[in-house]
């Protein structure tokens, strides 16, 4: 049975829509974020909070997933990204979030907080600098190989790109970022048919990525027309 303190404290947020913007959401419940942050981290584990995400209420789902973005760490990337497929659109987004506060701790806490630096930083050379020393030290760091995607996507090197991404997929495969970056990269490489591919692996990991349907569909007659 879910802990009535977690819902307590979660239902303190005011309510979210599916269709609200989060983040004007999250900015506008920034004290009483904190406070089910802090109650998150003073009551309960990592396990307690993954033994909830079974639940077969929402709201207690929704509760864990979001505890969890603020305390999990890759321990929890499964159970985490299985909530990708779940029936509730907020637990969905929520996982979705979720995953990303997981991914970016993905290393030692002195190499997250390196990466979060590098990903912050507005000079994209030393960006780049800093997450090559990373992945030199941290290859198995998966979330450093898609930051340096995205570098390496911005400067247009989409082969490099691909091959970053290859390695997040490799090292993390619930990594819908990585999936559909590789398929933006694919296509600017005028390889339709991987880039759909990777498409739709990323729409199969994370069926609330709604904008990649459109792109699929496009592709899917592009591709039937022959162009």
């Amino acid at each position: 049975m879910a802990s009535p303190l977690l819902l307590e404290l979660f239902d303190k947020l005011p309510d979210l829509r599916a269709d609200d913007d989060e983040e004007l959401w999250a900015a506008g419940v920034q004290d009483a974020m904190r406070e089910f942050r802090a109650g998150v981290r003073e009551r309960y584990t990592e396990g307690t909070l993954q033994r909830m995400l079974v639940s077969q209420d929402a709201r207690t789902r929704r509760a864990a997933v979001l505890g969890l973005g603020f305390i999990g760490t890759m321990d929890s990337n499964a159970a985490v990204a299985a909530l990708l497929q779940d029936d509730d659109a907020l637990v969905q987004r929520f996982a979705a979030d979720a995953l990303w506060e997981l991914w970016f701790r993905g290393g030692s806490p002195e190499q997250n907080a390196r990466l979060s630096d590098a990903a912050k930083n507005p000079d994209p050379a030393a960006t780049l600098a800093e997450l090559d020393e990373l992945i030199a030290e941290a290859p198995d760091f998966a979330e450093a190989h898609n930051q340096r995607a995205i570098q390496f996507y911005k400067r247009g090197d989409y082969a490099r790109a691909v091959a970053d991404c290859e390695t997040v997929l490799r090292l993390n495969p619930f990594h819908f970022g990585a999936a559909a970056g590789m398929g933006q990269c694919l296509a600017k490489l005028g390889k339709r048919r991987a880039a759909l591919r990777a498409f739709r692996s990323a729409l199969e990991i994370n069926p609330g990525l709604e904008h990649l349907r459109e792109t699929i569909r496009e592709l899917e007659q592009s591709l039937g027309r022959g162009e």
